[in-house]
C-alpha cells in the first residue's frame, strides 16, 4: 500500500490521513458523501473517493464507488443533487458525469486493480457517452440535460474545462482497458480547442475564480497562455498568506479554490508559489482534521460557518500533487498529456469543425 502523502513543513502523512477520516466520518449508510446541507453530487463525491484512495481508505473509497453504480440512470447521468439517494434536483450535469471517467482512471492509477476498472468500466462509458452527446457543433459542451430531456442553451467554461480532462482520462482508460473509444478523443480536440480560441461560446462567469484557473487545470490551456492566463489575474484572485478568493469582488477566500489552484501551478512547474498558496490556506484546517470552507476575511470569520468533505480533498489532492507521493499524484498534471500543439503554442488537435480562421489553417 503505498504511503500517505506528506509536504516538508506544510503537513504530515498523519495528518493527511486524519484528514480523509475526517472525510469518511461524513460517508453516509448507502456510501453517498454529503455536502454539509446534506445533498451528494456526483462531482464533489468523486473528488472525495479520490482523496480517501490517496489516504490509503480504499474501503471507503469503494463504497463510495458503489454509491455511483447504484445512482447512474439509464441514460447516463446521475441527479443534480440527491438527499438520502432520492434525486431532489432532477437535471444531470455535464462535469458530474464526466468526472467519474477521472476517479475510475485515478483509482487505476492508484491502486492498479484492473478488476475493479473493468468492473467500472460500464459506468464510465454510460456517463462519457451522455456527455459527448451534450456537445454542439462548436465544440463547447452544455452544462446540464434538464429534467425534461432538453439540452442546456449554455456552456459553462469551469465545466468545460473538467469535461475536458474528464474525456482524456476515459480515452486513457479506454485504451488501458483494451477498448478504444476515438469519438471521446475527438470531443476532447474539439473541446479543447473552444477553450483555448472562444471565450464567446461559455456563459460570462469571470468572477468566479474557477473560470480563470480551470482551463489550465483541465487540461485545456498549457504553456505560455497559461501562464499569461494566470498572470493576468493574479492580483485579482489571490491574497497573500490566505488563499484564493473564490468570486473577485468578495473578501472571502476559499479552501477549494485554493487547493485547486495550487494543483493548477503544480501542473505548470511552478513549484514554489504552489507550495507557497498550499501553506497559505493552513489556516483552514480544524484541530479534527477537517477544514473549513472558507474565510471572510473582512469580518474575520468563517464563511460559511461550515467544515466540508471536498475541501478537505482537495487538500489532499494537492498533497499529493506537490509531494508525488501516490502514481495518481500527476492525474491534474497530465491532464493535457494527450494533446496536440499547433504553432501558435495552442495545446490542442485543431479539427476544423468550429468554423474559425485558425481551425482552417
Amino acid at each position: 500500500m503505498t504511503a500517505a502523502p506528506s509536504v516538508l513543513g506544510v503537513i504530515t502523512a498523519e495528518q493527511v490521513v486524519q484528514t480523509a477520516r475526517s472525510i469518511a466520518a461524513l460517508q453516509d449508510a448507502t456510501g453517498g458523501i454529503p455536502w454539509p446541507e446534506g445533498h451528494v453530487d456526483a462531482w464533489n463525491h468523486v473528488e472525495c473517493l479520490m482523496a480517501l484512495t490517496v489516504a490509503g481508505l480504499r474501503d471507503e473509497a469503494r463504497r463510495g464507488f458503489d454509491w455511483l453504480v447504484r445512482h447512474q440512470r439509464p441514460d447516463g447521468s446521475w441527479p443534480m443533487k440527491l438527499v438520502g439517494g432520492e434525486g431532489v434536483e432532477a437535471g444531470g450535469e455535464s462535469n458530474h458525469a464526466a468526472y467519474v471517467a477521472v476517479g475510475v482512471w485515478h483509482d487505476l492509477l492508484v491502486t492498479g486493480d484492473m478488476d475493479f476498472a473493468r468492473s467500472m468500466w460500464p459506468v464510465v462509458t454510460k456517463a462519457l457517452d451522455f456527455v459527448v452527446d451534450l456537445q454542439t457543433t462548436r465544440g463547447e459542451i452544455v452544462w446540464e440535460r434538464n429534467a425534461a430531456g432538453e439540452p442546456a442553451p449554455y456552456a459553462l467554461l469551469t465545466g468545460s474545462s473538467s469535461v475536458h480532462q474528464g474525456l482524456r482520462c476515459g480515452v486513457l482508460l479506454a485504451e488501458r482497458l483494451g477498448d478504444p473509444q476515438p469519438d471521446w478523443e475527438l470531443a476532447a480536440d474539439r473541446l479543447g480547442h473552444v477553450l483555448t480560441a472562444h471565450p464567446e461560446a461559455f456563459a460570462d462567469k469571470s468572477r468566479f475564480s474557477m473560470d480563470w484557473y480551470y482551463p489550465i487545470l483541465g487540461g485545456a490551456v498549457r504553456g505560455a497562455q497559461a501562464t499569461q492566463r494566470l498572470e493576468l489575474e493574479w492580483d485579482t484572485f489571490v491574497v497573500p498568506g490566505l488563499g484564493a478568493r473564490c468570486v473577485s469582488d468578495q473578501p472571502w477566500v476559499t479552501g477549494a479554490e485554493t487547493c485547486e489552484l495550487v494543483m493548477t501551478l503544480d501542473a505548470l512547474g511552478d513549484d514554489e508559489r504552489a507550495l507557497t498558496v498550499f501553506a497559505d490556506m493552513q489556516h483552514l484546517r480544524h484541530e479534527d482534521g477537517s477544514y473549513w470552507t472558507g474565510w471572510q476575511f473582512v469580518n474575520g470569520k468563517h464563511f460559511p460557518h461550515e467544515r466540508s468533505g471536498y475541501t478537505a480533498a482537495a487538500v489532499i489532492l494537492a498533497a499529493d500533487a506537490l509531494s508525488r507521493t501516490t502514481p495518481g499524484s500527476g492525474v491534474f498534471r497530465d491532464a493535457g498529456g494527450q494533446v496536440f500543439r499547433d504553432a501558435g503554442d495552442q495545446q490542442v488537435r485543431i479539427t476544423g469543425e468550429c468554423g474559425c480562421e485558425r481551425a482552417h489553417a
